[in-house]
């Protein structure tokens, strides 16, 4: 069993930067892809980005391609998601995914272990 725990949301003007960490319990956290998910008011939760279990490989969304960079430390049980040129459409419940394969994926039925959420919210 894997338990995921975002850290690291919170307020931030337009045009400013975040960066959202993942935290795994597990020893076998390096041989999992990873993901991070967002769900905004009203609406589904959507994809944002994925790493694969080395970190050679990765997939964005198109709406924050540019913008946000996913990144592990397999030694430290991590994956971040650094936010930059923030937008008020980025406010959103951020989630960590973990899924039992190595290779990159970018629908919520793929992942198998999901975190608790943390806040983000982009003010105009």
């Amino acid at each position: 069993q894997v338990k995921l725990v975002e850290s690291g949301g919170g307020l931030v003007q337009a045009g400013g930067s975040l960066r959202v960490s993942c935290a795994a319990s597990g020893r076998t956290f390096s041989s999992y892809a990873m993901g991070w998910f967002r769900q905004a008011p009203g609406k589904e939760r959507e994809f944002v980005a994925t790493i694969s279990w080395t970190g050679s490989n990765t997939y964005y969304a198109d709406s924050v391609k540019g913008r946000f960079t996913i990144s592990r430390d397999n030694a430290k049980n991590t994956v971040s998601l650094q936010m930059n040129s923030l937008k008020p459409e980025d406010t959103a419940v951020y989630y960590c995914a973990g899924r039992r394969l190595r290779n990159i994926a970018t629908t919520r039925n793929e992942y198998n272990y999901w975190g608790q959420g943390t806040q983000v919210t982009v003010s105009s």
